[in-house]
Order: C-alpha cells, then sequence, then structure tokens
C-alpha cells in the first residue's frame, strides 16, 4: 500500500488530487508554533517542494508549543524543520532560508511558489505577503493565534486581501511573548492552514479561499464567516525593506538608542510617535516619509498621525537584526 493511499481514496483527493499535490510548490513563511504542523502534515502529505523561511534559533521556550524541535536547541530553526522533514517523508524537497521574509526577498520567493501559508506570526510579514500575493495572483493561507483564541483565513487569489479584512491596527499591540500562547491552540491553527492548503491545491469546492475561522479556547467556541465582497482599501501604507529607501526620504526611526543604537540611516530623525501631528515634524511638499520600527506597528501608529499633513506617499518598514548564530 502506498504512502498516500488513505489520502487518495477520499473523493475530495482522488489519484488526480494526489498528482497536484506531489508537483505543488509551497512556500512556508516561519517555523514556529504555526509552521511546524503546517509542514508535518503537508510534508505527510507529499508536497513536491516545500522552501521554509525562518531566521530564529531553536529556545528551550519554544518546546511546549514546538515539540519537533527536542535535541535541536540553539540549532536554526529552518534547518532543524528540514532534517525533520526529510526524516519523515524523503520524498518531499525542503529548501531552508535562513532570513526574515522581507519586501526585498518576498517578490522571488512568492513568485516561484504555488501557494503561501504565513506562519510567522508578524504584522509586517502578513500584510507584505498579502500585498505581494494580491498583486502577483497567489493564495495566502494565513493564522494569527494570541493566549487561547485566533484564525485562519484563506485570502488573495481568487479572493480579497488580508488589508479588505483587517484594514486597521490590531486592536491589541500585545504578542505571544508578552501575553502567552498555549501549545495546542497554536497547534490546532496550524493543522487548520494545512488543511486550507491541501483544500486549495486540489481545487476542493467550496474554497477556503474568502473564508475566515475564528476559534476561542477560552469556552471552545467556534465561528466562521465569508468575505468574497470585502473591498480592498483605497489606500494603505505599504512596507519597504532598507534596499528600498531612496536619497531624498523623510526617514523617522521610531527606536530609541537602547533598542537601536545606531539608526536605519544617518540622515535619519530619531522621534516618538507622539511627535507627530499637525503642530509636529512634517516631510516637505511631496517628499515620501518613512516610518522605521521593530514590528511596525509603531511605523503605522506614526503614519496614521500624519497622513492628514502630508503630500507625499507614507511607506513603513520592520527592521529586525537576524540572530546571532554559529552554525558548521
Amino acid at each position: 500500500m502506498s504512502r498516500y493511499a488513505r489520502q487518495e481514496i477520499l473523493p475530495e483527493i482522488g489519484q488526480q488530487g494526489q498528482a497536484r499535490i506531489r508537483v505543488a510548490h509551497v512556500l512556508i513563511v516561519g517555523a514556529g508554533g504555526l509552521g511546524v504542523p503546517v509542514l508535518q502534515y503537508l510534508t505527510g502529505a507529499g508536497i513536491g517542494r516545500i522552501t521554509l523561511v525562518d531566521p530564529d534559533l531553536v529556545e528551550t521556550g519554544n518546546l511546549h508549543r514546538q515539540p519537533i524541535y527536542a535535541g535541536h536547541i540553539g540549532q536554526p530553526k529552518a534547518l532543524a524543520a528540514s532534517e525533520v522533514a526529510h526524516r519523515l517523508n524523503p520524498e518531499v524537497s525542503l529548501v531552508p532560508v535562513l532570513d526574515w521574509l522581507t519586501p526585498a526577498n518576498a517578490p522571488g520567493l512568492i513568485e516561484a511558489a504555488d501557494l503561501v501559508l504565513d506562519c510567522a506570526d508578524s504584522f509586517a510579514v502578513s500584510y507584505t505577503l498579502s500585498d505581494l500575493c494580491l498583486q502577483r495572483g497567489r493564495p495566502l493561507i494565513s493564522a494569527s493565534v494570541l493566549g487561547l483564541s485566533g484564525y485562519v483565513g484563506g485570502f488573495c487569489q481568487r479572493a480579497p486581501s488580508l488589508r479588505a479584512v483587517f484594514p486597521d491596527l490590531p486592536e491589541t499591540l500585545a504578542s505571544c511573548a508578552t501575553a502567552g500562547v498555549l501549545g495546542p491552540v497554536v497547534g490546532m491553527m496550524g493543522l487548520v492552514q494545512a488543511q486550507m492548503a491541501l483544500a486549495v491545491l486540489t481545487g476542493q469546492q467550496p474554497s477556503p479561499l474568502g473564508q475566515i475561522l475564528r476559534y476561542d479556547m477560552t469556552g471552545f467556541r467556534c465561528s466562521s464567516f465569508r468575505f468574497d465582497s470585502a473591498p480592498e482599501p483605497v489606500s494603505h501604507f505599504p512596507f519597504i525593506a532598507r534596499s528600498g529607501l531612496r536619497p531624498g526620504d523623510f526617514v523617522v526611526d521610531l527606536r530609541g538608542a537602547d533598542e537601536a543604537p545606531c539608526p536605519v540611516t544617518p540622515e535619519a530623525l530619531r522621534l516618538p510617535v507622539g511627535a507627530f501631528g499637525p503642530s509636529g515634524p512634517k516631510p516637505g511638499q511631496g517628499q515620501r516619509a518613512v516610518f522605521v520600527c521593530r514590528s511596525g506597528l509603531r511605523a503605522w501608529r506614526a503614519a496614521e498621525r500624519l497622513r492628514p499633513c502630508c503630500t507625499g506617499p507614507i511607506v513603513l518598514m520592520a527592521d529586525l537584526p537576524l540572530p546571532e548564530r554559529n552554525v558548521t
């Protein structure tokens, strides 16, 4: 009996669906609590090629929600995940990328893939992936988890983008590091992502693109809704990479010297979010404003404060350092 016999006999898959799975190229961004179950089950399903993007190292505090990394403490997650995937299914080709997903490297990675999974738990990454997937007609399966609740949704290609559903700042700026997260909850979200990905690749109907599932495990509640007709925002603040900076930009680094000893450019102003408004500093007529912070959230807030009195475009930058590593 073949490795995939149990899924091939499903009428939703069949031999034709398995053939689609076998030739698919999937981009997974993030090898953490969401990425681990996504990687395990897509590898088990026989996805032909997986590109896995993650710069982080395995830490002991990861293991309660990333159990495949036991024995890999201190190693890059993408490399450790590649080893695990090869043992699980050597027929799958997995390419690890030890880097942040940024507006500089994302276009090429997305262009080469048939489907993108956002497992990064990063505000800037989610919107960057959504913007580029919408432009290039790639389906995006994105999830977000905090505490005991979260959502999974299918965006872009034939569905509206993430910005169409979430055009504004999130209600809370908390993260898993500050608010906590329970392993089974984040694992469940990753499993739903993997299921949605297989449904898209095999053409199942109704499509998960254009649908969001919400889970609140505090009271074991689940809900869903479709957003097929959600309008795209008329305007938004796109993210750029360092390489996207231009001479003459009005650059503001919102990080303090303790957070970033060197500003993103020597010419960048060092100012807090609250400095911007009707009476605050502003770029010249038609000059592009660039706001920089660690996650992109402070940059978005500063951009909103500046927008009413700015005549030029406003873009954001999430500037994250790579973790130190010693890989032989």
